[in-house]
């Protein structure tokens, strides 16, 4: 009985230290006169590590070890006050920073009375100093969020000489197309990375802690359900050795059918084809982790500090026009707010956040100016109308800048109003060649939206032997989630999620 209660009381002991090492804070940052949300704000665990709140300006911490009454948390934003309280004691809801005002002389102080343009040369000539390109280890969070919406959909069949394929079937498919679908990609992970080399994939290394994608499987479901009845149809009434010749308006080509269509692997035990699905998992897994990396990756790389950015406000700053509107304030640092706009044909407008001690830029809010992509031609037409968002910039522990939060959202949209005409032919047949046809007039617009949100929570430099010994584990694979769970990434460090990814559920998620 003794030992009985002994054990007992060091499982109590134990389960005791691992809840109160465990201190998770949820909040959200105001303007004290506005009471607007402030995004973006700094929110830190004794200067150390962080997070930074959401767009509707609430924020996840979550503290890993015993809360002491030295310890402090520390709220920061761009033309705000910094606010420090007790993390021991903090139980508010609601964090309120009072705008920070700036007189032109306090400024000036510690400053030469430069013109923007020579602003914007210390910027360049200290752009090497001040992101120093080494190898890094980086601690992160990164959301992908898209989202399709489909304006138009309607196909009208005029000839069929396949009965099943009518106006019923067609219509019945379009009823199942959802107008609007989501998909949300979440990773936590650390990035490994070599700085000192930007041309290839090689660069850089990603070690997933967790990951999850949240979306409705149904619809792939309905999708494969119509594929195996259409597949089915074309088993019943297309000879196998026959071709299609495809014509929409002018145009025409030739299409041999795939074979494969008459396949039947049902009941197929064979290692071959066993074989075969395992690669192609195998392979889906691969790409997860190739095809995030590479995001990721895209996001730093398509920054200013390179020279192929798109955001080439500095490598080409006599495309642009620039305009000193203010001065601003940040974790105790002044800062040059200046305005950035193209003179001609470039693409980008925004905001620059200069510190006015080392010139370094530690924010940069842009969006394009025109369409970055348009084609139109009989009928079929694209349109990249949107790329917008943030990249702020943060000192690590070489007292260099790293990228500390990332912000992209992207759109386009998409339109197809042209006749469609598919044409069977048998060359092997007695008599005509042409066997079936199937004519309609298609039209289609959708619309297709993302973003992509990346924070850096620790940063620290790494050797180039640390970075050659890490070996990615190409297995990695998400977590799929029919709808959203508050408890998937309890006791992790996150980007708080928007009340979009909150509400999402599959259709049948509750009878899961």
């Amino acid at each position: 009985m003794k030992h009985l209660y002994l054990f007992s009381l060091i499982l109590f002991c134990i389960f005791s230290k691992s809840v109160v090492a465990q201190t998770e804070i949820h909040a959200r940052v105001i303007d004290s006169i506005t009471q607007a949300p402030i995004a973006y704000a700094t929110v830190s665990f004794n200067n150390t590590s962080g997070v930074i709140s959401n767009d509707v300006g609430q924020f996840q911490l979550q503290i890993n070890t015993p809360i002491t009454e030295q310890d402090s948390l520390f709220f920061s934003c761009l033309g705000f006050e910094s606010k420090q309280f007790s993390a021991k004691t903090f139980q508010d809801s609601l964090v309120v920073l009072k705008p920070k005002s700036i007189e032109l002389n306090e400024v000036m102080l510690f400053n030469k009375n430069y013109t923007v343009d020579e602003i914007m040369d210390k910027v360049e000539e200290q752009l090497d100093k001040n992101y120093t390109a080494s190898f890094e280890k980086s601690k992160l969070f990164f959301r992908e969020t898209y989202e399709s919406t489909i304006l138009k959909k309607s196909v009208k069949i005029k000839e069929s000489t396949i009965p099943e394929f009518n106006q019923e079937l067609t219509d019945s498919i379009l009823r199942d197309v959802p107008i609007n679908s989501y998909h949300y990609t979440e990773i936590l992970g650390e990035l490994y990375k070599n700085k000192t080399d930007n041309s290839a994939d090689t660069i850089t290394k990603l070690d997933i802690i967790k990951a999850s994608e949240l979306y409705d499987k149904n619809n792939e479901m309905t999708f494969e359900a119509y594929e195996k009845q259409l597949n089915d149809i074309v088993k019943k009434r297309v000879k196998r050795d026959s071709y299609f010749k495809i014509k929409s308006g002018w145009f025409g080509t030739t299409q041999d059918i795939d074979s494969t269509v008459f396949q039947d692997h049902s009941n197929t035990k064979s290692e071959a084809y066993i074989e075969a699905e395992k690669k192609k998992e195998a392979e889906k897994k691969k790409n997860f982790l190739k095809y995030r990396k590479r995001v990721i990756h895209n996001l730093e790389k398509n920054s200013f500090v390179n020279k192929d950015s798109y955001l080439n406000f500095i490598h080409k700053s006599n495309r642009y026009e620039f305009e000193l509107l203010d001065y601003s304030f940040l974790n105790d640092q002044y800062v040059y707010k200046i305005a950035f706009k193209p003179k001609r044909k470039e693409d980008y407008k925004g905001v620059l956040y200069i510190n006015t001690d080392d010139f370094a830029i530690i924010r940069v809010d842009f969006s394009n100016v025109k369409s970055l992509k348009t084609f139109k031609l009989l009928g079929v037409s694209f349109d990249v109308y949107l790329r917008k968002g943030s990249l702020i910039y943060a000192k690590n522990k070489a007292n260099t800048y790293s990228l500390k939060y990332a912000e992209i959202e992207g759109a386009n949209k998409t339109g197809i109003d042209r006749p469609l005409k598919i044409i069977e032919k048998n060359k092997h047949v007695k008599g005509r060649r042409k066997q079936n046809e199937l004519s309609a007039d298609i039209h289609f617009i959708a619309t297709n939206r993302s973003k992509k949100e990346m924070v850096v929570f620790e940063n620290e430099t790494i050797t180039e032997a640390d970075f050659n010994a890490f070996t990615e584990k190409a297995d990695i694979k998400p977590i799929y989630q029919p709808a959203y769970d508050p408890e998937f990434w309890k006791g992790y460090n996150i980007i708080e999620p928007n009340k979009a990814i909150k509400d999402f559920k599959s259709i049948d998620s509750d009878q899961d």
